[in-house]
């Protein structure tokens, strides 16, 4: 593989543009990009800053997820964890501007890029789960939706503090106010589940990621 997920027979987007790269052609074998191939996506899909930030907390909370996992004994494979966490809002500059859903499209994008299919649902499944939460057999985007969820902004907090600020900011009608409500009650049993799994206190643990705020 490349030191670059670039194709450098096609054109490169304009850095910044929120525009997806010319797509390379797609990969014989999937594979999970390094730290420095996902920055190199977020220029290519020109990430705004803020985002950068947010993915990289999300990103060291669920790579410390990954690897409490693989010390309490489950098949985990921390690298690919850590990846989705750093795509997981790849798409979210392109739908700010142009509209969309960006964990849909953005995980449409890195399943063509990386043609790596747990990947790709990490980064498509980080908002809501449809499934039971079961961390042996769904860790990596379990792990992904609960450390988005302890990520505000650019700041970890716990739970409580991300779900007020959301609906703060969003709860205009009592439909969006009861998602809401539905989104926290997932993360606070997806919280319990890894607690229990992994024998950690998660609810006001940063895992060395940065401060907590309150």
């Amino acid at each position: 593989m490349s030191e670059h997920i670039h194709d450098p027979g096609q054109p490169k987007p304009e850095t910044g543009s929120g525009a997806p790269p010319f797509p390379p052609d797609p990969p014989r074998v999937s594979f999970v990009p390094t730290d420095a191939q996902c920055r190199e996506l977020w220029d290519a899909y020109g990430m705004l800053p803020n985002i950068r930030e947010h993915s990289a907390l999300v990103a060291c909370l669920a790579t410390a997820l990954a690897e409490a996992a693989v010390r309490a004994g489950l098949d985990v494979d921390v690298a690919t964890v850590r990846a989705a966490g750093l795509l997981h809002d790849l798409a979210k500059t392109y739908t700010i501007r142009h509209g969309g859903n960006h964990c849909q499209l953005g995980g449409a994008w890195v399943q063509e890029l990386t043609g790596n299919p747990a990947l790709a649902q990490g980064v498509a499944c980080h908002v809501t789960w449809s499934l039971p939460i079961d961390l042996r057999a769904h860790f990596l985007p379990l792990a992904i939706i609960y450390s988005d969820k302890r990520v505000k902004h650019n700041q970890i907090v716990t739970l409580e503090a991300r779900f007020d600020d959301l609906l703060t900011r969003y709860g205009k009608t009592e439909y969006i106010r009861e998602r809401i409500r539905e989104s926290f009650q997932q993360a606070a049993a997806i919280e319990k589940a890894l607690a229990q799994t992994l024998d950690l206190d998660l609810h006001e643990n940063t895992f060395g990621c940065g401060r907590l705020v309150e």
